[in-house]
């Protein structure tokens, strides 16, 4: 899995591994406003790693936990799904809207290996200061450059570069940043 090879999804120490994530999931989703501390430390078990003033809003979603890191000062709104089995990046001074999804998770086009539960993945890299919209769909394998913008309802099916605005479904860049 961290090798970026195929494995099966239902092996029992990735199962384990799920199990333990959903657990503090859980934990991190279940704290309130009234409890900062609390809610940060929940967030600190669960991911690899989480910079100086994170903030987070819960619900959040994650397969894993560990494989994603949090750059500092970087904010994620409500109903985040961070489909984590391969590493997840996001730098620092990140902007993340409600409902994106970053999904490192790829599974075999075939019908056969799909059924055996043959899956893969591939990481995902957000850059500094990147904003994206609500709803915005992030695949396998992509980096965001610094500074660019995603729009609302996107799918970032591909790399784009720094200093750029994406739009639409695939998202294309519509415009260059100074």
């Amino acid at each position: 899995m961290l090798a970026g090879e195929a494995y099966l999804a239902d092996d029992p120490e990735i199962t384990a591994d799920l199990d333990r994530a959903a657990r503090r999931t859980e934990r991190f989703n279940a704290t309130t406003a009234d409890d900062p501390d609390g809610r940060l430390a929940a967030l600190r078990e669960l991911l690899g790693s989480l910079g100086e003033g994170v903030w987070v809003r819960p619900p959040l979603h994650c397969d894993y936990g560990w494989q994603t890191h949090i750059g500092p000062r970087s904010f994620v709104n409500f109903n985040a799904v961070f489909l984590d089995v391969a590493r997840i990046t996001i730098g620092a001074d990140v902007q993340i809207g409600p409902n994106v999804q970053l999904l490192t998770a790829t599974h075999p086009v075939e019908a056969e290996p799909r059924r055996a539960r043959w899956e893969a993945a591939e990481p995902i890299t957000i850059g500094d200061n990147v904003w994206l919209g609500g709803g915005v769909i992030v695949l396998a394998g992509v980096t965001i450059g610094a500074n660019t913008v995603v729009g609302a309802g996107a799918v970032v099916t591909r790399d784009l570069p720094a200093n750029a605005v994406a739009l639409g479904n695939p998202a294309r860049v519509v415009r260059t940043l100074e």
